[in-house]
């Protein structure tokens, strides 16, 4: 039986979580709209473009993967949703950060749990590439 108890926790953990998630998407959806209106965001657009063709992807989109790969997926959403991406883009930066998200975070993970942190860390490199490619070669 749900109870007035059960909806106040439910309320409570719903806004304490709004909240966690909005400290980190909120401080990086603004960095990245200020950066697009600098130069800065045209260098590193500039600097991963070649690279970001073989995925179908723009040079800016090298930021969102960066982000969720070294910070967490959150921090990738809030600099997605400060560009102007396609659907068929997000859609290959979702089938890479998939497999290589919080990289650091979950191969101390691994590495606690006795697997390599450095191997877990390169296949869910490779793969990420792999999926990426595999969705832009068939999309």
């Amino acid at each position: 039986m749900i109870t007035a108890a059960t909806w106040k926790r439910g309320l409570q953990k719903g806004i304490l979580t709004t909240w966690h998630l909005a400290r980190v998407i909120v401080p990086v959806y603004l960095v990245v709209t200020l950066l697009k209106y600098t130069p800065v965001m045209g260098w590193i657009a500039g600097l991963f473009a070649p690279v970001m063709r073989f995925f179908g992807l723009p040079g800016e989109a090298s930021l969102v993967l960066v982000l969720g790969k070294l910070l967490n997926i959150y921090a990738a959403l809030g600099a997605i949703s400060s560009l102007d991406l396609t659907g068929r883009e997000i859609t290959i930066i979702a089938a890479i950060l998939l497999l290589s998200h919080s990289l650091p975070v979950e191969s101390a993970v691994s590495g606690r749990t006795g697997v390599s942190g450095l191997l877990m860390t390169a296949l869910r490199l490779i793969m990420g590439v792999l999926a990426g490619l595999t969705v832009n070669l068939f999309w």
